[in-house]
């Protein structure tokens, strides 16, 4: 069985086994307990035994434990293990603990679990010495072999040394065997022979996108000596790296330029899932209270509404309505000039709401309605957007996000106002980094970062 075979069988056969390992282990803790001088109630309940397999499949879908990233390394198949096993452990207590209805043995739960984490053990450990058996005793790693001396070849034979389920041959052929030329010699075939006899199955091609039309001898030799092509653009040269590969149905191949995790349904899902619980939770707990107070000493120190609303630009520089507790005087030019440091139409409430942060507060609101983000790029005003976007490179990169309440330029020091250039290239920078590598742990790092700088204070906040 190859390497390839033997993980994608994993992929399948892990979450059975688990499974059925799982209920054993919980039907011998039925078992076992009563021997140990305690008593069983209710445990065997059909209830129980639905709920706690549930649990364990919902926590190995949060943890990712038997897709096909997940499965591909031992590594993290040991860390989908455990934090799958430590998930279900808080869930199932918490559901045994609310069930009132229902008694249950704490003896039997303990053995349960020093049953199932015992299990895992031994399961991981069997998984490994399986793998180490099939991958390193038995040779079964495919033997591959690279043509080409670009620079993509050399590249590619230095990843492919690395990986344990493949076994470099080495190269046989150099970027003029690649291609048809007029005498039709057959070099090429005798190096490919030599590769296949010594049990090479598969060549990896570093070839030029616009000479695919120039590899028809290259095929022919490949399918008389039945050994795979496996072509790899070498556009390493043109393009900025990093850029993915991608097809669209199967057919159409794809070249992204950059990395947008946050274009993964699922990602969007999570942060959306995230976004729609963390500021609904904020304005029912905080804003109920905290807005009436606001309000008053906004009132009560300059005439005009409590709320300042004014048009920003959004995701796919859509404009929206962004709300803000007003800190200034209502003036004529909040739509064109931004706030200034000794700026004389800050209020004195005002000063200390720009300070804390806590004039930014109602944008929770635009984010439980969808028009923005708790972590993002913070939106500008549509004058700024239009002005930067001319004197500013990839100005406009930002806005394939949803605009955030903080970001990842802000509690890295760029935010308020942008006197220079400079200031702004830095901040544009920031976000398209926080585009290209968004994880859910990011953001909660920038939430973290950003609750100790409201306390803290900012310098550029004024």
């Amino acid at each position: 069985m190859t390497p390839t075979r033997y993980l994608y069988l994993l992929k399948y056969i892990l979450p059975v086994t688990d499974l059925i390992m799982l209920n054993v282990v919980y039907f011998a803790a039925y078992h076992v307990t009563p021997l140990l001088g305690k008593n069983v109630h209710n445990e065997m309940d059909k209830h129980h035994v639905v709920v706690y397999n549930l649990i364990w499949l919902f926590g190995s879908a949060i943890f990712g434990l038997y897709s096909s990233y997940g499965a591909r390394k031992l590594e993290r198949i040991y860390r989908g293990t455990y934090r799958t096993l430590a998930l279900h452990f808080v869930l199932y207590l918490s559901y045994l603990l609310f069930s009132a209805e229902y008694e249950f043995s704490r003896t039997f739960l303990i053995v349960f679990y020093i049953g199932l984490v015992s299990a895992f053990i031994l399961n991981r450990f069997i998984g490994t010495f399986i793998q180490y058996v099939v991958i390193n005793k038995f040779n079964a790693a495919k033997k591959v072999a690279v043509m080409g001396s670009n620079a993509t070849a050399i590249r590619l034979s230095d990843y492919i040394h690395k990986q344990r389920s493949l076994n470099l041959f080495g190269f046989v052929g150099d970027d003029e065997d690649i291609y048809d030329s007029m005498d039709g010699n057959d070099r090429i075939s005798a190096k490919i022979q030599t590769a296949v006899e010594s049990g090479v199955k598969e060549i990896y091609v570093a070839i030029a996108p616009h000479r695919m039309n120039d590899v028809s001898r290259l095929v022919a030799v490949a399918d008389q000596q039945c050994v795979r092509l496996k072509f790899v653009p070498d556009i390493g040269g043109a393009l900025a790296a990093p850029y993915t590969i991608s097809y669209m149905g199967g057919e159409f191949p794809m070249i992204t330029l950059r990395n947008e995790p946050l274009e993964i349904m699922g990602n969007r899902f999570k942060k959306r899932a995230f976004d729609v619980i963390f500021s609904a939770f904020v304005i029912v707990f905080v804003m109920s209270w905290l807005y009436p107070i606001i309000a008053i000493l906004i009132k009560m120190q300059s005439p005009g509404p409590v709320l300042f609303k004014q048009l920003r630009s959004g995701r796919n520089d859509e404009p929206f309505w962004c709300w803000k507790f007003r800190s200034m005087k209502v003036n004529k030019d909040s739509d064109k000039k931004q706030a200034t440091k000794d700026d004389d139409r800050i209020t004195k409430i005002g000063h200390f709401l720009r300070k804390t942060s806590l004039d930014e507060m109602p944008q929770f609101f635009n984010v439980f309605f969808g028009s923005m983000s708790v972590v993002g790029p913070r939106p500008h005003m549509l004058k700024h957007t239009e002005e930067y976007k001319k004197i500013i490179n990839q100005f406009m990169v930002r806005h394939f996000l949803k605009p955030g309440i903080t970001g990842w330029a802000q509690v890295n020091g760029f935010r308020g106002e942008t006197k220079e250039n400079d200031a702004m290239e830095n901040r544009v920078k920031f976000d398209i980094f926080y585009l290209e590598n968004w994880t859910a742990m990011l953001d909660v790092k920038i939430i973290f970062m950003t609750i100790i700088n409201v306390f803290r204070g900012e310098d550029n906040a004024y």
